[in-house]
C-alpha cells in the first residue's frame, strides 16, 4: 500500500538500535514516499567496541562519541531516514552482583519530565501519524531502553495535551503508538528451526536457549519488508563499532530469512483512531492524513473510537 507523505517516528535508546529493530520497515516506508524520523535518546557514549576487528583502535578510543555519530549518519543514509539526537548521555549497561549504581547525569537517571519535554518538542515539530518504541521491558532490560519506553509513552500522551509543555509548540495528536517486537523469541525460534531442518548450523543455539523464557508478546501488525533487508544490513554494517560483520546478525542466509520471516512485527499499545480487528499489514492503516483535532484526545477510554487498543 502506497501512501502520500505520511510520517512515522521511531524512538530508540542508542545509535544502532534503529538498524537492528524495525529498520527494513523504515526503509520500506521511505521508499513508498513517506517520511521516517528516528529519534535517538542518547549518544551511545558508553558503548563497548563489539567488533573484534576494531578492538583497541586508537581513533575510536580517542573519540567514541564522535565516531558513533558518524556511524549513525551513515546508517541513516543507508535507510533513507531522517534523524535527530534527543541529547542525553548513555547510561551504560551495569554488570555485576550487586549491580553498580548508574553514572551520575545519565539518561536513565534524568527526571522523567526533562526527556519527555524534549521528545514532545520533536513530536510537535515532526507531527508523526504513528510512533514506535520499545515495550515496558525495553525489549531487553537495558536501563536506557526501559527509560526510552517511559519517555515515548509519556510524550505520546503529553504532545496532544495543550496544557502540557506549552513552550514545546502546538499540540499534535499521534494516532497510533506501537511497540517494536520485531526482534522476538518467535522470530528467532522460527529461523533457528528452519536452519536446523536444512542442516545449517544455527547462530542462535545459545541465544535461543538463554532467552526462550522471555515474555512472548502478541503481534498485532506484520509489515512485509524483505525487499529492504539489504538496506537494513547496510545500516547495521555502518555501526562498525557495535556490529561484528561475522556475528549472528549476518549468519542466517538471506534466502532462508526471506522465506521463513519476511516481515517485522509490532504490537499496538495506544490508539486514538478506529483500529480494525485482526493482524494489520501496515502501521499507517486507518490514519487520518491531515491529523486529528486535538479535542479528541481528551476522551475517556470508553468513548475512544471503536477498536482502539489502550495500554499493553
Amino acid at each position: 500500500m502506497t501512501h502520500e507523505a505520511l510520517r512515522l517516528m521511531a524512538v530508540h535508546a542508542h545509535p544502532d538500535d534503529e538498524s537492528s529493530k524495525g529498520a527494513a520497515t523504515s526503509a520500506r516506508y521511505v521508499a513508498e514516499g513517506n517520511r521516517v524520523l528516528v529519534v535517538t535518546c542518547t549518544g551511545g557514549e558508553r558503548g563497548d567496541i563489539l567488533n573484534p576487528r576494531l578492538e583497541g583502535n586508537p581513533e575510536i578510543l580517542r573519540d567514541m562519541p564522535g565516531y558513533r555519530r558518524r556511524e549513525m549518519a551513515a546508517a541513516a543514509e543507508a535507510l533513507g531516514i531522517e534523524h535527530v539526537w534527543l541529547g542525553f548521555v548513555d547510561s551504560g549497561l551495569p554488570e555485576g552482583d550487586p549491580l553498580p549504581p548508574l553514572p551520575e547525569g545519565c539518561f536513565a537517571l534524568e527526571p522523567l519530565e526533562v526527556p519527555v519535554g524534549a521528545l514532545v518538542r520533536q513530536i510537535r515539530e515532526f507531527r508523526p501519524h504513528v510512533m514506535t518504541c520499545y515495550d515496558e521491558n525495553g525489549g531487553y532490560p537495558h536501563p536506557d531502553h526501559i527509560m526510552s519506553h517511559k519517555v515515548a509513552v509519556a510524550a505520546y500522551e503529553a504532545a496532544a495535551d495543550p496544557d502540557a509543555y506549552p513552550e514545546a509548540g502546538e499540540p499534535w495528536a499521534v494516532q497510533k503508538l506501537y511497540y517494536d517486537i520485531s526482534f522476538s523469541v518467535a522470530r528467532i525460534e522460527a529461523v533457528h528451526r528452519a536452519l536446523q531442518e536444512r542442516g545449517i548450523t544455527s547462530p542462535f543455539e545459545e541465544w535461543f536457549e538463554t532467552r526462550r523464557n522471555r515474555p512472548h508478546r502478541q503481534a498485532t501488525a506484520r509489515v512485509e519488508c524483505s525487499a529492504f533487508f539489504p538496506q537494513r544490513d547496510a545500516a547495521l554494517r555502518a555501526h562498525a563499532t557495535q556490529i561484528d560483520p561475522d556475528g549472528f546478525f549476518f549468519q542466517v542466509p538471506r534466502d532462508v530469512e526471506k522465506e521463513i520471516w519476511p516481515y517485522e512485527e509490532f504490537q499496538l499499545a495506544r490508539a486514538r483512531i478506529d483500529v480494525a480487528d485482526g493482524l494489520e499489514d501496515d502501521l499507517f492503516a486507518g490514519v487520518v492524513a491531515e491529523g486529528l483535532p486535538v479535542s479528541r484526545v481528551g476522551l475517556e477510554a470508553e468513548d475512544r473510537p471503536r477498536g482502539g487498543r489502550l495500554g499493553a
